[in-house]
């Protein structure tokens, strides 16, 4: 994201860039979309062609460098698709996080038993070793940083009281929400059904915001291919959405009320011995 934003302050297109260091176009695409790291040699050519200040080319250096070594990410991801591997780096690095979802629990605030039953729920073509390596990375991605990221939540009724897996499952489920929505850094909130229509309807996003006035990343998680938006419109026009959902959302407060309720209906269906 760096990379992209000092060729565009630069006044510079892909192509003049590819002309004056002679780095193909597609692999300067892959490096700005986090497709592929770039070799230091190519790093400082590019750092060289944008005027770069020396203090600031070292410490892109050093992310470099530091993005090269073996994390738990690049060990649990094997089995991932690249992607969405890019996607938890991205995440990794973010301050603020807002997700929307409509029709599932935010995948930071999921327990164990609900992300084994949601992603082959969500997608039953997964191979058996894909999905349990996305349960294992889900559950690393919850790990508590210091400082934690700031989370903010909009979640459609409908996630809350949708069945993934057993009654059981959406207890603790429910419980966990309960739980997370009083941490001080996340912020939680249900859209109602009789809100009506709006705009979330059109489907799930995340907002990734960043330090040291890096522009946002907007992540969208399609069944084919998976998006990154980045451009200055895209981030403006779904933080706008984002600050719409929460305006029609329950306040904090009553969401957790919401959500208690939804939690006595699933005790009762499970039965006095499941409760």
């Amino acid at each position: 994201m760096e990379l992209q934003q000092l060729r565009e302050r630069s006044g510079l297109s892909r192509e003049q860039v590819a002309d004056a260091t002679e780095i193909n176009r597609a692999t300067l695409y892959r490096i700005e979309t986090a497709q592929a790291k770039p070799q230091i040699r190519t790093l400082r050519a590019l750092l060289e062609t944008y005027g770069v200040p020396e203090k600031h080319r070292n410490d892109l250096i050093a992310i470099l460098r530091s993005a090269q070594e073996e994390s738990w990410l690049q060990v649990a991801s094997e089995d991932l698709p690249d992607q969405y591997a890019t996607y938890i780096g991205f995440e990794q690095e973010a301050k603020g996080i807002r997700n929307y979802e409509s029709s599932f629990v935010p995948g930071l605030l999921q327990t164990e038993a609900y992300a084994r039953a949601a992603i082959p729920g969500g997608a039953p073509e997964l191979p058996a070793t894909e999905v349990e390596s996305r349960v294992t990375v889900r559950m690393a991605r919850q790990a508590k940083r210091d400082p934690s990221p700031a989370i903010e939540a909009i979640i459609d009724e409908a996630a809350l009281r949708r069945h993934v897996g057993s009654l059981v499952i959406m207890r603790e489920q429910l419980q966990r929400l309960l739980d997370e929505s009083e941490q001080a850094h996340v912020t939680l909130q249900v859209i109602p059904f009789e809100a009506g229509a709006h705009p979330g309807m059109h489907g799930s996003f995340v907002i990734l915001q960043f330090a040291d006035d890096v522009r946002d990343v907007v992540y969208i998680e399609a069944s084919t291919t998976d998006l990154f938006l980045n451009s200055e419109n895209d981030v403006r026009r779904y933080n706008l959405m984002f600050e719409h959902l929460r305006s029609v959302a329950l306040s904090p407060e009553k969401t957790r009320d919401l959500i208690a309720s939804v939690l006595v209906d699933v005790r009762v269906r499970g039965g006095a011995g499941d409760a």
